[in-house]
């Protein structure tokens, strides 16, 4: 007969028997009790999945959530419409006006207010709305880089098992770097990133060791974590699409909740080429995690949805045998299609190139993202419907002189 922990041990080891080791390794930070609800931007307002769990992340049906509307450009219209949208789906929701944009207001002294602080630090649940990150930090950190009272009342919601919720611009300031005043995608690959320019300190929810970014794939913006993340020095990267949420434990487990996916990129083996000419990257490994799957950032490890637990593909499973290229690899869910593409093909490589586009001055110049499948990547699909999970694809980065390439192909 079983023992009661022998038997814990038997369900434990049947469960990670479906986990699917990831490259990369992360250190876990002092963890905080509560936890994450990083919203890729455009939530909807019938996404229930969402919605519904940062509601019962903040203590179920009369939780208290306050909500800031601080990066938004209308932060009184905004903030009373999350607070209706959360109260709708049972919370009891609340505003707290503290917006560098609200009329009439001055952000710092409210942000030092001991009472606002107090009525914060009691609510089960903080949700920061969508707009410009760079609002955020600037009504709730202080001058001289500390927390303002009602910042550091968030923290004492989150390290005491409360939620903290960001959507789009709310998403941002979770990880300790963020998009301050980026370029576009393709220009952050031609020119880099600065501190105090394209990027600046965030609020570092998530730790020191985790890159977020946000609508990632609707605006192809995985190609401008890379150069971020190698600037700052992160290995690991996740980045959340539109009408889609991580939701991150306090053990370190995310699972992703609503209507698409994230990706994850790792960083832990890159390399670069400084004596050539242009951004470069190699051996990055990127992967797609889709709406339902789970993944620990302490132990690396991949869990699919109960939807694809048994459909693991196989390359003898292959069919395709075709080039998978995309001409556009920046554009509206083109990485995550190449991707699938690709899993699902005999063929263990597929191009896509990024160029600035005709309008631009420069419309000669690109950049070629070759995507590779290594021993380590795995696909899952599910049985219902045609999604996938894809894991440990290995992508190089390189410039690419479009002109030269048709005018001389023999370089």
């Amino acid at each position: 007969m079983r023992t009661r922990g022998n038997l814990l041990k038997h369900l434990i080891g049947a469960v990670f028997m479906l986990a699917v080791p990831l490259e990369g390794a992360v250190a876990a930070p002092d963890s905080p009790k509560g936890s994450l609800v990083i919203i890729g931007g455009a939530l909807r307002g019938d996404n229930a999945d969402v919605w519904q769990r940062i509601v019962a992340l903040a203590g179920g049906p009369g939780a208290r959530i306050a909500v800031l509307p601080s990066a938004a450009a209308d932060p009184e219209r905004v903030g009373e419409a999350i607070v209706a949208r959360l109260n709708g789906y049972g919370a009891a929701a609340f505003v707290v006006p503290l917006a560098v944009r609200l009329a009439g207001s001055d952000y710092r002294r409210v942000a030092e207010d001991g009472e606002l602080a107090e009525a914060v630090r009691g609510a089960g649940g903080v949700f920061f709305a969508g707009g410009d990150q760079a609002r955020i930090t600037q009504a709730l950190v202080r001058e001289d880089g500390s927390r303002s009272a009602v910042l550091q009342a968030v923290w004492d919601v989150y390290r005491d098992g409360g939620v903290v919720a960001g959507d789009s611009a709310g998403a941002a300031i979770m990880s300790s770097t963020m998009f301050y005043s980026p370029n576009s995608v393709f220009g952050t690959l031609r020119g880099g990133v600065s501190d105090g320019r394209e990027i600046a300190p965030g609020l570092g929810f998530i730790g020191d060791d985790v890159f977020v970014d946000q609508h990632l794939l609707v605006r192809g913006r995985f190609a401008r974590m890379i150069p971020a993340m190698l600037k700052k020095g992160y290995k690991i990267g996740l980045g959340i699409d539109e009408n889609t949420a991580m939701v991150v434990d306090s053990r370190r487990h995310v699972e992703i909740v609503g209507h698409k996916g994230a990706l994850l990129i790792d960083l832990s083996r890159a390399t670069t080429d400084a004596a050539s000419a242009g951004f470069n990257v190699s051996n990055a490994v990127i992967s797609y995690l889709d709406r339902g799957d789970r993944y620990d950032l302490a132990s690396h490890t991949f869990t699919p949805s109960e939807a694809k637990a048994g459909g693991r593909l196989l390359a003898a499973d292959a069919m395709l045998h075709q080039p998978v290229f995309s001409p556009d690899i920046l554009g509206r869910n083109a990485v995550v299609e190449l991707m699938e593409s690709l899993i699902v093909n005999r063929r263990v490589e597929a191009i896509g190139i990024a160029t600035s586009g005709p309008q631009s001055l420069l419309p000669e110049l690109g950049f070629q993202f070759t995507f590779s499948k290594t021993r380590d990547s795995v696909g899952y699909m599910s049985a219902a419907a045609q999604s996938y999970s894809i894991l440990n694809v290995r992508l190089d980065i390189r410039p690419l002189d479009i002109g030269q390439s048709l005018t001389n192909p023999k370089n």
